[in-house]
C-alpha cells in the first residue's frame, strides 16, 4: 500500500469509555438498517393499503437507494468541517424527520419523496459511524471496531426486518415505521452521551474531500465494492421466490431460512473484522474465492432443501467478510478525504444492489431459472476479485514509484 496516501485517524476517547459508546453506535445502525429493509417485507401490506400494486410500490424502495447514492457524497462533502459526533446528531435529525413524514403522506408521491429523503443520511451515517467506531481503539484493531459498528445493519437482516413485517401485517407499515422513528429518537439519545466529542475540522474543505476521486486506490476499492457485492444482492432478490418455487419449502421454513441467511451475514462480518486487522488483502480475496463457491452451490443445490440449509448461511457470511475490509481499507488510502470515502462505500454499496438484482431479473425473465442468480452471482464475484487483484497491483507499484 502506498504509505503516501495513508493518514492515520486521530484517536479519540469516549467520555463514558469505549463500550457503551460502541453499543449507541451499533443500535444507531441497526435502526437505520430497520428502516432500510423492513420496506422489503412489507411491501404487499404497503401496497395494499394505498390501492397499488407491488411493482409500483417497490418505486419507494428505488427511491431510499437514489436517495443514500445522492446524499453519501452531499453530505460528507458539506459536513466535513463538523465534528463527526455532531454530524451524526444531525443526520439523525434527518432520518427521524424522514420517517415521520413517511407515515404522516396520504398519497404514494409524498411518501416516496420521503424515503428519498429518509435515504440521503443513509450512506453518510454509516460513513462517519465506522470512522468513530476506528477512531476509539487502537490501530490494530480498528477491523474489528468497524465491524462492530455496521454489525447493527446485519443483526437488522434478523431482528428489525422480521419485526417490521409482523408489524405491518397485525397494526399496519405506519405503525412500523413509526417504531422505527421513535428507535431513532433513542438512538440520537445514545449517540448525544456516549459518543466521543470529538473537534471540529476547520481545515476540512469540499476540494480536500473530492480529492478522494483523485485517488486510484480510492477508486479501485470503491469499484471493487460496488461489483463484488453485487451476486449478494441477485441473489437475496430472488431467495425467497427460489426456496419457495424450487426448493418447495412451506411459507414459515422460508422464514427460517432467512434469518439463517441473516445470521450468515453477522457471523461472516464479525470473522472480516478480526481478518482484516490481520491482513486486508487476504480478507478480501478469501471472502471473493470462498463467494464463488457458494454461489455455485446455491445454483447447484437449490432443489435440495437439505443442502440449502447450509448454503443460505455460507453465502451471505463469504461475501459480507468483504465489508469491514473494504470499509477499513478505505480509511488507510483516503488521506485527508476519510469522510467522503468512507461514505462513499455505502453508496457502491447500493449500486452493488441495483446491479445484482438486474442482473437477477434479466437472468430469471431470460428463461435460465431461479438458480441462474448463483451463478450470475459467482461472476459478480470474479469480476470484483479480478478488480480488487488490479487494485493490490496499483499499490505496489505505486509504492515501488515512490520508493524509488
Amino acid at each position: 500500500m502506498d504509505s503516501s496516501e495513508s493518514l492515520d485517524i486521530e484517536r479519540v476517547r469516549p467520555p463514558h469509555g469505549v463500550g457503551p459508546a460502541m453499543l449507541s453506535l451499533m443500535l444507531a445502525t441497526f435502526t437505520i438498517g430497520t428502516g432500510e429493509f423492513a420496506m422489503m417485507g412489507l411491501l404487499p401490506e404497503f401496497s395494499h393499503s394505498l390501492n397499488i400494486t407491488i411493482s409500483q410500490a417497490s418505486w419507494a424502495i428505488s427511491a431510499y437507494a437514489m436517495g443514500v447514492v445522492i446524499g453519501a457524497p452531499l453530505i460528507a462533502i458539506l459536513g466535513a468541517r463538523l465534528p463527526r459526533r455532531t454530524l451524526l446528531l444531525y443526520l439523525l435529525c434527518l432520518f427521524i424527520a424522514g420517517n415521520i413524514g413517511s407515515i404522516l403522506m396520504p398519497g404514494f408521491a409524498g411518501i416516496e419523496l420521503m424515503r428519498f429523503i429518509t435515504g440521503l443520511p443513509h450512506g453518510a451515517f454509516f460513513g462517519v459511524s465506522a470512522l468513530i467506531g476506528a477512531s476509539m481503539v487502537e490501530r490494530a484493531r480498528r477491523g474489528r471496531a468497524v465491524g462492530q459498528v455496521l454489525s447493527g445493519i446485519m443483526i437488522s437482516t434478523v431482528i428489525g426486518s422480521p419485526l417490521s413485517t409482523y408489524a405491518a401485517n397485525h397494526v399496519g407499515w405506519r405503525v412500523a415505521y413509526g417504531s422505527i422513528a421513535a428507535l431513532g429518537v433513542l438512538c440520537f439519545v445514545g449517540i448525544w452521551f456516549f459518543a466521543p466529542r470529538d473537534r471540529p475540522h476547520p481545515g476540512a474543505t469540499a476540494l480536500a474531500e473530492l480529492g478522494a476521486f483523485r485517488r486510484p486506490q480510492v477508486l479501485l476499492t470503491l469499484l471493487t465494492s460496488a461489483v463484488g457485492f453485487g451476486g449478494l444482492f441477485g441473489i437475496y432478490t430472488f431467495l425467497t421466490t427460489g426456496l419457495t418455487q424450487v426448493t418447495q419449502l412451506p411459507g414459515w421454513l422460508v422464514a427460517v431460512y432467512q434469518i439463517v441467511w441473516g445470521l450468515g451475514m453477522v457471523a461472516g462480518n464479525a470473522l472480516g473484522g478480526t481478518m482484516a486487522d490481520r491482513s486486508i488483502d487476504r480478507t478480501v480475496i478469501v471472502s471473493l474465492t470462498a463467494s464463488i463457491v457458494f454461489m455455485l452451490g446455491f445454483w447447484l443445490l437449490l432443489p435440495s432443501p437439505y443442502a440449502m440449509l447450509p448454503v443460505t448461511f455460507l453465502v451471505p457470511a463469504g461475501i459480507i467478510m468483504l465489508s469491514p475490509a473494504l470499509q477499513t481499507r478505505l480509511m488507510e488510502v483516503a488521506g485527508d478525504a476519510q469522510t467522503l470515502a468512507a461514505s462513499l462505500n455505502h453508496s457502491a454499496f447500493n449500486l452493488a444492489n441495483a446491479f445484482g438484482a438486474w442482473l437477477g431479473a434479466v437472468l430469471v425473465s431470460s428463461g435460465f431459472g431461479l438458480g441462474s442468480v448463483g451463478w450470475g452471482g459467482a461472476l459478480f464475484s470474479a469480476l470484483g476479485l479480478l478488480i480488487y487483484f488490479i487494485t493490490m497491483w496499483q499499490a505496489r507499484a505505486s509504492a515501488s514509484h515512490a520508493a524509488a
